[in-house]
């Protein structure tokens, strides 16, 4: 049950007219902006909340149980903080929306009403409408590790184990040229073999993509000419002088875990685990269904 202080009680059963809405949007990257549907500019919580921000919410769905409550918030780009194009980036995508009730006479009594996710995002003649969806949601995500031959974790992270801090493993680099949104010409990457950084990870430095990432596709090496192709289109198509830290790929097999990175014991996968074949297969007099172990 949520706690209401004794001020704000007071002034939700007078019916005051003195109560506004606030959003706290902290994005993945750390950085926190702070919108109000208020005149002026409010400060509670360590955050300022700016005015005029054209943000407008939408009626709020919310059910019993564990269903996932939603709701929109819509506005137009009239404040420096939030423009088109960081929204088209994706630097929004999956930012934790905190909505606060306030009374303007008394921020610091303000409540937090829920906490959300912003999904989806549309736009339409300089207005954009984005998806608030509650945490409820990660409750339909799998969790835990799955069955399956390829391993599961992320090259790197704490099930991994793997150390990235490596130079043979991880390096920066530089865009020389771009013929599109997923193919770039780059240097710095002339002491790997080709393919070694195929299904890396990009993490932009400098340009429009700073703070970006992209997954590669391919690497390859022509007649000195260093060519990277990502999965997907960069937002910003890369430009000569733009910056990056690159790291190996990872095919996420029980070879490439063993040979390329010598860390087979933390491998997080099924090698042995029978195949398709195997599975859908019947019994017959040249196969042995007895129960016995199917690699010794």
């Amino acid at each position: 049950m949520r706690s209401i202080n004794d001020e704000l009680a007071a002034t939700l059963q007078s019916q005051s007219k003195t109560l506004c809405n606030a959003w706290r949007l902290t994005r993945n990257d750390g950085i926190v902006f702070g919108f109000t549907d208020h005149d002026y500019r409010l400060v509670f919580n360590d955050t300022e909340f700016l005015p005029n921000s054209g943000f407008l919410p939408s009626g709020v769905r919310s059910e019993l149980g564990l269903n996932v409550d939603d709701s929109d918030v819509a506005g137009a780009f009239t404040h420096d903080a939030v423009t088109e194009k960081d929204l088209r980036d994706g630097r929004y995508d999956g930012a934790k929306v905190e909505v606060f009730l306030v009374d303007w006479r008394a921020p610091s009594t303000a409540i937090k009403l829920r906490t959300q996710e912003i999904g989806e995002v549309s736009f339409s003649n300089h207005h954009f409408r984005a998806e608030l969806r509650s945490i409820a949601h990660k409750l339909n995500q799998p969790q835990g590790r799955g069955y399956c031959t390829k391993c599961t974790a992320n090259l790197g992270d704490s099930s991994c184990g793997f150390d990235l801090n490596n130079p043979l493993y991880q390096t920066n680099g530089s865009v020389t040229y771009s013929a599109d949104e997923q193919t770039s010409i780059v240097t710095g990457l002339e002491g790997f073999d080709p393919g070694w950084f195929r299904f890396g990870l990009v993490n932009w430095t400098s340009g429009e993509n700073i703070g970006l990432s992209v997954e590669v596709y391919d690497h390859q090496n022509s007649d000195g000419e260093i060519k990277l192709k990502f999965f997907a289109p960069v937002p910003n198509i890369p430009q000569l002088g733009d910056t990056f830290i690159i790291t190996a790929g990872c095919a996420k097999t029980f070879s490439t875990c063993k040979e390329k990175f010598s860390n087979a014991l933390n491998f997080q996968g099924f090698p042995h685990m029978p195949g398709r074949d195997f599975a859908y297969g019947y019994a017959d007099e040249e196969t042995v269904h007895d129960g016995r172990p199917l690699v010794n």
